[in-house]
């Protein structure tokens, strides 16, 4: 595996200028003029702006991003070095508004983000500077660009991705000294920074002995102890871009009750099956019943308690799904996690889970740490 600073300085580049026109393409079908994007990931993905506030109003022959003046000089920055062919404004927040009304001017069908406005800010916009417009609820537009991922996406990920393997492999041996579950995290996340992660990706799980019975649990004061089967689920942020993996370990040399050894094997073998079963053309909810049939044919169906997957990206969770009732087809270029898991009240649990990318005769696994539950 090449060293982390040298997978971040090569990442390959990503078509940002291309995703504006792909974007209008779609706005007569989905009855608009124009479309006011605010979901903050989605102004990253058109544009490559990260900051924490921002809207972009796209338009037929232009596209404008309305922030504060916070990001006067990093707004418009960011979309030089993107290349995205939209202007920054920098303003307070009145004469944003304004600048809205002004940027509306001519449109009569505007398109909203359903899953990002809120039914208060629908009515105080049609009450101040959308008035008079015709507000058009539009529903997955910009998602349904970002499911599918150019290779500087995947690049950005797999960055992600080695970054969260070589943290796991310098720190996780100090669960074999008594440290708590919070300090396991903590250790991870520090590790994952000064390896050149943005951020995590998510909170870390890190979940000990009885409590990996809770598939999202949160680290506590509870050491982990030799014996203890550990969950430990993580990621790593790159460039806006996200990993996700789950291994479940022993930890130390203490010896791992016969149902817990039963339950990984189990899991092991579901996440086997979904990974076989992931290609271009099937659906999320095939995928989730090839992992899910193994878990069954164990008598433990159950104690599955969640979807065998999601999407990864510029969003921890985003299209596609893979769970019992996905309709989503998952198609090459997507980035998706397969994480089977079963969990056991009062006695501990099992998940193991990598980040794929879906090819037209399978996937390409981009979490590379062994699954052998072992001590680390």
């Amino acid at each position: 595996m090449a060293p982390v600073a040298a997978v971040t300085r090569e990442l390959a580049p990503m078509d940002v200028p291309a995703r504006l026109e792909r974007l209008r393409s779609l706005l007569s079908q989905a009855g608009c003029e124009a479309l006011l994007v605010s979901n903050r990931s989605n102004v990253r993905y058109l544009t490559g702006f990260s900051g924490s506030a921002g809207v972009l109003m796209v338009r037929e022959d232009d596209a404008v991003l309305v922030t504060d003046r916070r990001y006067a000089a990093q707004a418009p920055r960011e979309l030089a070095g993107t290349g995205a062919e939209a202007r920054a404004v920098a303003l307070k927040a009145s004469e944003q508004l304004q600048l809205l009304g002004q940027l509306a001017t001519g449109v009569r069908k505007l398109g909203l983000e359903a899953e990002d406005v809120s039914w208060a800010q629908e009515r105080r916009w049609s009450e101040g500077w959308a008035a008079g417009l015709e507000l058009v609820a539009t529903s997955q537009l910009v998602e349904g660009l970002r499911a599918r991922k150019d290779a500087g996406e995947v690049s950005r990920i797999a960055a992600a991705a080695a970054i969260a393997d070589q943290a796991l492999a310098s720190v996780g041996g100090i669960m074999t000294g008594h440290a708590t579950e919070a300090e396991v995290a903590i250790a991870l996340d520090a590790e994952m920074r000064r390896l050149g992660a943005e951020e995590p990706a998510f909170a870390t799980i890190v979940a000990a002995g009885p409590n990996g019975a809770e598939p999202h649990h949160r680290p506590q004061s509870r050491a982990v102890e030799p014996g203890d089967l550990v969950v430990v689920d993580f990621g790593a942020r790159v460039d806006g871009y996200c990993s996700d993996m789950t291994r479940t370990v022993v930890a130390g040399s203490g010896d791992l009750a016969k149902e817990l050894r039963r339950i990984v094997s189990i899991v092991l073998a579901s996440q086997d099956a979904g990974l076989a079963a992931v290609r271009d053309g099937v659906t999320g909810a095939e995928v989730d019943r090839a992992c899910r049939e193994v878990v069954e044919a164990a008598g433990l169906g159950e104690l599955f308690v969640h979807g065998t997957g999601h999407g990864v990206g510029l969003d921890i969770h985003e299209a596609p799904a893979l769970g019992a009732a996905s309709q989503d087809i998952l198609r090459c270029g997507q980035v998706v996690t397969i994480e089977p898991g079963v969990y056991v009240p009062g006695l501990g649990g099992a998940r193991t889970e990598d980040t794929v990318l879906v090819t037209e005769a399978g996937c390409e696994v981009l979490t590379m740490t062994p699954k052998e539950t072992h001590a680390l």
